[in-house]
């Protein structure tokens, strides 16, 4: 619904750029289905598949880059803590509209710019009604002796986040909050040349994972 009072609102103009230089058709891609919560994620972002064991196993989301955390990462699969996690805990704090990118069943995974990311596997509820402004989430294994903190920038993720799968090839919608209901996509995994300014959060590490080079102004996959 558009705001009811006169106002001008500034934005920018989208820009419309092609992803291959390659022949499209081509390349190799899989149809996918993107887990829900991420709001827009534009042609040629990153993907990993969700590894967990229930929950929306098998999912896509984006993929995590692995260069230190400074909270000003493109990385919307993360969900940060609202909350320091505190020791040995198994409840997690994290603000209601990214609660909706976790259903019961993910493994969970909790990292910050210190500590050693850990798996704390399922998840068990997610307690949505007790708080307005957070969600609890409880988690199977409790966090360590250290606890993960909001000024470490500590966030919560889905196993599988740090490996690249393969490549968005359209733009999708997969929603925020408590309308996320995910996309339907398709990504490519080999056989192409992409402009690398099209791509997003496609460091090293998710070039060697799917065997990708750079050659001046593409992106090799092979």
């Amino acid at each position: 619904m558009a705001s009811d009072i006169p106002h001008i609102l500034y934005g920018e103009q989208t820009d419309y750029k092609k992803l291959y230089d390659s022949n499209p058709d081509a390349a190799l891609k899989v149809r996918i289905t993107l887990s829900p919560g991420c709001g827009v994620l534009a042609m040629g972002y990153a993907l990993s598949q969700n590894d967990s064991a229930a929950g929306n196993d098998g999912k896509y989301l984006p993929y995590d880059p692995t260069a230190t955390i400074t909270g000003a990462e493109v990385a919307p699969g993360r969900a940060y803590l609202v909350q320091d996690s505190g020791t040995t805990a198994t409840d997690l704090y994290v603000t209601m509209d990214d609660s909706y990118k976790f259903i019961v069943g993910d493994d969970v995974i909790v990292n910050d710019d210190t500590t050693t990311a850990e798996n704390l596997s399922a998840i068990t509820a997610i307690d949505r009604t007790t708080y307005t402004h957070m969600a609890k989430i409880t988690v199977t294994t409790a966090t360590g002796g250290t606890s993960f903190t909001t000024a470490r920038f500590a966030y919560i993720t889905i196993e599988g986040y740090d490996t690249c799968d393969g490549i968005l090839e359209k733009s999708v919608d997969t929603g925020t909050g408590v309308n996320a209901k995910g996309a339907i996509a398709s990504m490519i995994v080999s056989n192409a040349i992409l402009y690398s300014g099209m791509l997003t959060n496609v460091d090293s590490a998710a070039r060697t994972d799917l065997s990708a080079s750079v050659h001046g102004n593409v992106t090799v996959i092979k």
